[in-house]
């Protein structure tokens, strides 16, 4: 069972729950072939701190004394290792010598007899070069095989084409097992063809439920892990650090690099802390060494993923791995072509968005505002529309004198033609807009910006450049006025919620901080809304009331069984095996509506996970709760 600790987007933190102990993922798997053992599994736990092995299920059954060792005494106890232990099928020997002397009934009770904590069931691998109705076989015979036994990992095959990935991963999503692998994508690291390995995850994860852990079988290169982690994946194997090592070969984060043409190592892991003596050593002392190396960077960067999940920053690493190699830029750039899917799983905000480079705005939370920013905003009653060009944050500060200086002429409002779009700029507080670190001169889309003058149809349009421009304000003529704090408050609030003009009918108070931030909205001497550090609102139980009234069953609803609902009222978090259905609109970190199944409102929080995931996991919190 998988239970979702924390998250960045697909990317999660999470628990793993096996019969030899609790895994945090993501996780490394170093590969352990018992016929040649390079780092012991001892080693691999005492050393590096390694959570989970595995080994291949068919090499132990064709060795007699292997075999007969496992079956007495048990995988565990066959390497070693008290630790989880999952077990390979024999799928690759079948792929490489086109046969292997079992079927996948027998394997799969095999790893069952020697206690492995993840058996697999033996899949028929299907490689990027597979024809599109050979691929559609192998689909159909792994979709079989998956049917046939009880296997805790199926595997998700398809070559490279994404419908047949999108159909084999839903279709075994219907079985009962606790893992899917994505497998026969070594071929495409192999060649540095990473853009098609993007498709390949994608169409997986679409099929796939989210609550099950994906492993994306034979990726061992650190290289990869962080653009995968972010699409969502959470296990990887690795016999990359010895079979590299046997060939003088350095993994790194960004890279490889061999050893002989190597004077210094840039890495401070024990391995490399004195590295002009691996080249006075035996060939065998450096081969173990240079393995060791590599497992350190590898450990080292999944932990480096796990603090970037902690932070929201996952985005700001992928492109900064990416931008070391130009298949992998060309990989970061087809992520753009999946921002739609992307944006299901992507959370209301993160800290910061910290601008990278042009592919930062293919994040799906620029698709995101952008779409929200057309569909939801009410311009005010203002006659002038002022677009300033990108500046520092907050623009209000930035750009303080030159409105106070509009203002006093004519009923102007301001918007900022940013790199995410039109951002008007009672907007500078939120995020992406106001929690973002941007260059002032970066390209931006003009395109956006016509198209916000056409939508809201300004009676007078004006381009700010400099202190001239402001002449041009003379034939402008003041005839409308709004109140600027009202317009920010109902600005935030239909771009977070949905327009929802009635949630501030009646004497509006604003309440703010010394420093004269917004901070707390009260309707009718009732507190509806508090301010957020991400600049969107926290619902109050008030305002949720208004809101359930506002809008119809299901938007913003949460719906949880009648066996939480006495829970839910005493203010207990909801847990994803109660909810019953959700809003599909809601996206984690929402603001949202606890109700019954009869839309009696119950409750308010913040949702942990979309609709997928809280009708998919059977453990952990979906929305935490205010009520």
């Amino acid at each position: 069972m998988f239970e979702l600790k924390e998250r960045d987007g697909l990317a999660r933190i999470g628990k793993f729950y096996t019969k030899h102990g609790t895994v945090e993922k993501p996780v490394l798997l170093p590969v352990i072939n018992p016929n040649h053992i390079l780092i012991s599994p001892n080693e691999m736990k005492e050393k590096f701190k390694a959570q989970m092995l595995i080994t291949n299920s068919y090499i132990i059954y064709k060795k007699k004394e292997l075999r007969e060792k496992a079956l007495k005494d048990g995988v565990h106890s066959l390497l070693g290792f008290d630790g989880p232990v999952m077990t390979d099928s024999g799928s690759f020997q079948m792929y490489v010598y086109g046969d292997v002397e079992i079927r996948n009934r027998e394997i799969v009770d095999f790893q069952k007899k020697i206690g492995s904590d993840v058996s697999t069931i033996l899949d028929i691998i299907s490689p990027p070069d597979r024809k599109y109705e050979d691929a559609k076989s192998d689909v159909m015979e792994t979709i079989k095989r998956a049917n046939e036994v009880e296997a805790d990992a199926l595997t998700v095959q398809g070559s490279v084409y994404p419908d047949l990935r999108e159909y084999c991963a839903s279709e075994l999503s219907k079985l009962d097992c606790i893992l899917h692998p994505v497998g026969s994508v070594v071929p495409l690291m192999e060649k540095y063809k990473f853009k098609e390995l993007v498709d390949v995850i994608v169409a997986s994860k679409k099929g796939l439920v989210p609550s099950r852990p994906v492993h994306l079988f034979g990726c061992g290169h650190p290289m990869i892990f962080p653009l995968a982690v972010l699409l969502g994946c959470d296990l990887f194997d690795s016999s990359s650090y010895a079979k590299y090592a046997r060939h003088n070969r350095m993994m790194f984060p960004d890279g490889t690099k061999n050893f002989d043409e190597m004077s210094y190592s840039p890495c401070p892991c024990p391995a490399c802390m004195n590295f002009g003596e691996l080249k006075e050593m035996t060939e065998k002392e450096r081969i173990k060494k240079i393995a060791e190396h590599n497992l350190w960077v590898s450990f080292s960067e999944i932990k480096k993923i796990k603090q970037a999940i902690h932070e929201g920053s996952l985005w700001e690493l992928v492109e900064e791995r990416c931008s070391a190699h130009p298949f992998l830029l060309s990989a970061l750039k087809k992520l753009g072509e999946y921002k739609e899917f992307l944006e299901r799983f992507e959370p209301v905000s993160r800290k910061t968005f910290f601008y990278t480079g042009k592919e930062s705005l293919n994040r799906p939370i620029v698709y995101r505002y952008r779409k929200r920013i057309f569909e939801r905003y009410e311009k005010p009653n203002a006659d002038t529309l002022i677009i300033l060009p990108e500046s520092e944050r907050p623009y209000s500060k930035t750009y303080y004198d030159v409105m106070k200086k509009i203002s006093g002429k004519v009923n102007a409002h301001f918007v900022v033609n940013s790199v995410f779009g039109p951002a008007p700029v009672e907007f500078d507080e939120t995020y992406p807009v106001g929690q973002s670190v941007v260059p002032t001169d970066v390209e931006y889309d003009d395109e956006l910006v016509k198209e916000w003058v056409e939508k809201f149809d300004y009676p007078d349009v004006l381009f700010w450049k400099d202190d001239k421009t402001f002449e041009e304000l003379g034939s402008f003529k003041r005839k409308t006025s709004f109140n600027p704090d009202v317009q920010k408050i109902k600005g935030v609030a239909f771009y977070q919620f949905g327009k929802c003009q009635n949630l501030f009918r009646g004497e509006i108070k604003i309440v703010k901080s010394k420093n004269g931030k917004i901070r707390n909205v009260f309707v009718n001497d009732e507190h509806i809304l508090s301010v957020r550090n991400d600049g969107f609102y926290t619902l109050k139980m008030n305002g949720a009331k208004k809101l359930h009234l506002i809008f119809k069953y299901p938007k913003m609803r949460v719906v949880v069984n009648d066996d939480a609902v006495p829970f839910i009222k005493d203010g207990k978090s909801v847990f994803s095996r109660f909810v019953v259905e959700c809003d599909p609109e809601i996206r984690p970190k929402d603001e949202v509506l606890i109700v019954d199944k009869n839309d009696v409102l119950i409750g308010v929080g913040r949702a942990i996970m979309n609709r997928e995931e809280m009708l998919s996991f059977k453990k952990g919190v979906a929305v935490k709760n205010r009520a």
